[in-house]
C-alpha cells in the first residue's frame, strides 16, 4: 500500500476514533477545562497525530492508547462525581480574591496572580473600583466571578417593587422557510393559527428566514429582504389601552351620575378593574 494511502486511511480512522472519544468524555471536554483535563486533551490530540504519520509502528497500538486514556479520563469523572475530596484535588477549588472591597493578598500570590491581572479581570466585568466589590473569585476552572455591593447592583424591577411576568424560552417555528411542526405543538398551536399571524404582518412564508413564537404568543419574524420593516406585534398593547380605557370610562361615569347606587356600582366596578389591570400590567408591558 503506498505510504499517503496509508496515511490517508490512518488519518480517517484517527478523526472518528478522536470523535467516539469526544463524544464519550462529554460537553465538559471542550469546555472550559480542569488541570487533568487538559492534560487528557493535550496527551488525546498528540496520540492521534501520532497513530496518522508514524508508518513504523502498528497504527491499532495509538487506538489502544487511545481507549486507555479515555477510560482514565471517564474512571476520573466518575471519582468526581462520588467524591468531593477527589473534586478538590484534581481540580483545585473556588479561591476568595477581594472580600468587601478588600485585596486579599495572600490569596492573589497563592494563586500567583500580579495586580494588574486582577485589575484586568475586574474591567472585563465592567467593574473598575475595587472598593465597589463585595467578593471576587477565581473559580478552578480559571474563570473570575465577581459580585457587587448592594448599593453598587444595578437596579431591577424587584428592586422597584415591579411584578414581571414569568417568561419562558421563545420557539422557532419557521426557519428557512419552512415551518417547524414540533414547536408549533409545543405551544398548543398549528400551521392555520401561523399563516394567519403572517397575514397580518403583511409577509409570506417563503421570504421568513427565522420566525419565532415568544411565550405569549406573539410572532416575531426576521426576512430574508432586510429591507422590509415588519411591524411588531402590539396585541398586548392595544389590550392594555382599552382595559385603561374602560376604567376611565367607568370613573367618568361615577363622577357624571346623581344616582346614589349608579355612582356606587361604576366607583366599585372601576377598583376592580383597576386590580385586573394591575395584575396583568406586567404581562403586557413587555
Amino acid at each position: 500500500m503506498p505510504d499517503w494511502l496509508e496515511i490517508a486511511i490512518r488519518t480517517l480512522v484517527a478523526v472518528i476514533a478522536l470523535f467516539i472519544a469526544t463524544k464519550i468524555l462529554g460537553k465538559r471536554q471542550v469546555s472550559q477545562l480542569s488541570f487533568f483535563e487538559y492534560i487528557t486533551g493535550i496527551t488525546i490530540g498528540n496520540l492521534i497525530a501520532y497513530t496518522s504519520l508514524e508508518l513504523q509502528t502498528s497504527w491499532y497500538l495509538g487506538i489502544i492508547s487511545l481507549i486507555v486514556w479515555v477510560s482514565i479520563a471517564l474512571g476520573i469523572e466518575f471519582l468526581q462525581l462520588k467524591s468531593k475530596t477527589a473534586r478538590t484535588f484534581i481540580d483545585g477549588k473556588t479561591t476568595v480574591l477581594i472580600q468587601q472591597g478588600k485585596i486579599l493578598e495572600e490569596n492573589l500570590k497563592k494563586e500567583r496572580l500580579t495586580t494588574d491581572e486582577l485589575l484586568e479581570q475586574l474591567r472585563k466585568k465592567n467593574v473598575f473600583l475595587v472598593s465597589d466589590v463585595e467578593f471576587a473569585l477565581i473559580e478552578p476552572s480559571g474563570d473570575f466571578n465577581i459580585l457587587l455591593k448592594k448599593e453598587n447592583q444595578p437596579l431591577t424591577p424587584k428592586h422597584l417593587g415591579i411584578e414581571v411576568g414569568p417568561t419562558q424560552d421563545p420557539q422557532a417555528v419557521i426557519m428557512d422557510g419552512n415551518i417547524l411542526d414540533e414547536p408549533l405543538s409545543h405551544l398548543g398551536l398549528n400551521r392555520h393559527w401561523l399563516k394567519t399571524e403572517l397575514e397580518k404582518l403583511g409577509v409570506t412564508l417563503e421570504n421568513v428566514f427565522l420566525g419565532q413564537v415568544d411565550s405569549y404568543g406573539q410572532l416575531y419574524v426576521d426576512l430574508y429582504n432586510d429591507q422590509i420593516q415588519v411591524a411588531q406585534p402590539q396585541e398586548k398593547a392595544l389590550l392594555l389601552a382599552t382595559l385603561k380605557k374602560c376604567e376611565a370610562d367607568l370613573e367618568m361615569y361615577s363622577l357624571s351620575t346623581n344616582n346614589p347606587n349608579a355612582k356606587a356600582m361604576y366607583a366599585t366596578c372601576s377598583e376592580q378593574l383597576q386590580d385586573v389591570i394591575r395584575e396583568v400590567k406586567p404581562l403586557l408591558n413587555r
